[in-house]
């Protein structure tokens, strides 16, 4: 629909060049102005006119019907005025003779777009803590950030995926003492992250009784910034076991990052930034801390140094972001993270801008609602936390029983109910605007109708179904004429702008939505407009034409929201 809507607003913007004055109107000017009506009956693209009234001095009824008279619109059937707004009715032609071709000749491409070309996007996503279980937090931070790398890779961006692991910290002296107290290496080598977590739990619940505990753990953590060989041996060792465990969380999610630099990796980095805050006469003491006043920006103090010298989150955030700017180059850097940390990420964005960076205005922080899970029988619960690894097999249980039940034959069901159960679960989660919380319900996840990912992959995988029965066809000429078949032409045309949106609001959800708009379209055509079975060669191969058309969009549309696409299921 792009195309169609480039088309009007170069004819429009034309239109009004010929009806003379000094009003001229870019076809960008227009092209923003084009919206979709509610309602089909309305056309399938509409020029509110309203608008244009105060720059052309007429009423917007007589704007439409002069413009309704002036267009020559070869694509569009029909044009109507109705009220201020003037209707465009694409035609079935358009959809015959351009859209379906061009989708069929693209097909992996179709969608794509070069806004990214010669830019590069980092984006910092995931980031979970070491020696601490993979959480639904996390995975939020995940599904999201490795959407967003994907959909700016499909509009040509260079992307770097960065997992900023959480790897340093006082933390490390608490599990260093809590190891050295009551750890042993086999039983850690054994049970790995499990036995990380219910050391630094006993910690916790032993420090309440001895307080005495809390300075032994700075003690140790202090030696291991000073670089004791013991401390970093365990430290580094408490890395990999934590690393080794998410690893298998994200193959699973089929997903990977281009760095894992985490805290530890800026260590040394952060020194200059503190010095460059000083000779700008930035920083401020208080209490013995070092702060930037954001008072005049109406934000409380941003912590860069504490009293006994030792660096915060924002510091090292600071050191990061110069690192990558150096490093990459970037046109954006993006952080996706939940919503309670907005604050901290205005904070220091303005702490960037202050210190005279002019990377400061590509600093994107993208946050995110809160996640729930009801059903929490279904997970392991460490404390309030439920671990997204025990989720995913949950849902992969579930539906291996579903397909042993309904199609116990199906050649490689346990991939193939990897593949479901667990995009099941990442659609449920990318089908709600970001910033929403989400109440996660197992049950309405794992349907195979309604709104969810088993519907929109069992949707490829029948089109794919269909196309292995017609085997090899031509499309020499593709015939448009049901209501149902125009319906999916519509929605199939409207995939690049999907993307863009999804782009441009850093919103996966813009996408999965359209995923449903296209599953909804395409299973309304199968129901009302025999495929196979048509009553001629040339509907059936037009019908045809429409399923691969429909194969493509999905095919390329699923993997942009972390999504596999089974051929069978």
């Amino acid at each position: 629909m792009t195309e169609i809507k480039k088309l009007i607003a170069a004819s429009v913007a034309e239109a009004i060049a010929s009806f003379g004055g000094a009003v001229s109107l870019s076809e960008d000017d227009i092209f923003t102005m084009l919206e979709y009506p509610p309602d089909s009956s309305m056309g399938d693209v509409a020029l509110p006119c309203f608008k244009l009234s105060r720059a052309l001095h007429k009423s917007p009824v007589a704007i439409a019907a002069e413009l309704a008279e002036k267009l020559s619109l070869p694509e569009a059937g029909r044009i109507e005025t109705v009220g201020g707004y003037l209707n465009f009715y694409v035609s079935c032609g358009y959809y015959a003779e351009t859209l379906i071709p061009k989708i069929l000749s693209e097909k992996s491409d179709y969608g794509k777009s070069n806004i990214g070309k010669g830019k590069t996007v980092v984006l910092d996503y995931s980031a979970p803590n070491i020696c601490k279980p993979f959480h639904i937090g996390h995975f939020a931070s995940t599904v999201i950030g490795h959407s967003l790398k994907k959909l700016h890779q499909f509009c040509g961006y260079n992307c770097v995926g960065i997992n900023h692991l959480g790897d340093w910290g006082t933390q490390f002296g608490k599990q260093i003492t809590a190891y050295k107290l009551w750890g042993d290496r086999e039983t850690v080598e054994k049970l790995g992250v499990d036995e990380l977590v219910r050391l630094y739990v006993r910690f916790h619940e032993e420090a309440e009784k001895d307080p005495a505990l809390n300075d032994r753990a700075r003690a140790e953590f202090a030696k291991l910034e000073e670089g004791d060989p013991e401390n970093t041996e365990l430290w580094k060792w408490f890395v990999k076991i934590s690393l080794d465990e998410c690893n298998k969380t994200y193959k699973r999610l089929g997903i990977d990052f281009d760095s894992y630099a985490g805290e530890s990796f800026y260590t040394d980095k952060m020194q200059e930034q503190v010095d460059l805050l000083r000779e700008k006469g930035l920083l401020k003491i208080d209490n013995g801390a070092s702060i930037v006043d954001l008072s005049e920006y109406n934000m409380p103090p941003c912590l860069i140094l504490k009293s006994d010298g030792s660096t915060l989150y924002p510091t090292r955030d600071i050191a990061a972001a110069v690192y990558r700017d150096r490093t990459y180059h970037f046109a954006k850097c993006i952080y996706v993270t939940a919503y309670q940390q907005c604050l901290h990420f205005k904070q220091w964005f303005k702490v960037v801008e202050l210190m005279g960076y002019d990377f400061a205005d590509k600093l994107v922080h993208v946050p995110y609602g809160m996640v729930s899970i009801d059903g929490a029988k279904l997970a392991t619960r460490t404390g309030n936390v439920i671990l997204i690894r025990d989720l995913l097999s949950a849902a992969v249980d579930k539906v291996t029983d579903v397909i042993n039940e309904k199609n116990p034959s199906l050649e490689n069901k346990e991939q193939t109910a990897e593949a479901v159960g667990i995009g099941a679960v990442i659609f449920h989660y990318l089908l709600n605007n970001r910033i929403k919380d989400v109440n996660f319900v197992m049950e309405d996840a794992l349907s195979f109708d309604g709104n969810t990912g088993p519907y929109a992959q069992y949707t490829y995988a029948r089109t794919c179904s269909i196309l292995e029965k017609a085997g090899e066809i031509g499309f020499d000429r593709i015939r448009i004429t049901e209501p149902a078949e125009t319906e999916l032409c519509k929605v199939l045309s409207r995939f690049e702008e999907a993307v863009l949106s999804a782009v441009e609001d850093y919103e996966p959800s813009d996408v999965t939505r359209y995923i449903l708009d296209v599953c909804t379209a395409f299973n309304r055509f199968y129901h009302d407009c025999p495929i196979i079975s048509a009553d001629d060669e040339m509907t059936k191969k037009s019908r045809i034409a429409l399923t691969q058309a429909t194969n493509y969009v999905l095919g390329n549309a699923l993997p942009l929201i972390c999504l596999k696409t089974p051929e069978k299921i």
